[in-house]
């Protein structure tokens, strides 16, 4: 599936794995994240979803997307509500300026602690 959104220079398609892999390449290089969850599929509500390593991009309305990201943290002392806080500002800079669309959200979900 694609997410689409129109400029000046006409109409843009962006595939979601593309989104996907710009948003893991920047929760990998925020420092405590040991790696992302690769995950197959996994249900989310009624639907099935399937995640590209670690990151499920949703659609919403009016050119904007929510994102899903699965990590396994380090325990490094830093606390996990500032390294879950990094992969959010990191994820959201990364897509809006690589997609030119509006994240709304992004949800971080700690799997696993590495010691």
């Amino acid at each position: 599936m694609k997410l689409t959104t129109f400029n000046s220079f006409g109409k843009i398609s962006i595939s979601k794995r593309a989104i996907s892999k710009v948003a893991a390449v920047s929760v990998l290089e925020c420092v405590g994240v040991v790696g992302l969850v690769s995950q197959r599929s996994f249900f989310k509500g009624n639907v099935l979803t399937t995640a590209h390593k670690g990151v499920v991009v949703t659609t919403l309305q009016n050119d904007s997307m929510k994102i899903d990201v699965y990590v396994i943290m380090r325990h490094c002392g830093v606390s996990a509500s500032a390294v879950s806080e990094s992969i959010r500002q990191s994820v959201k800079y990364s897509v809006e300026r690589f997609a030119g669309m509006i994240v709304k959200d992004v949800t971080i979900h700690i799997v696993d602690v590495r010691i």
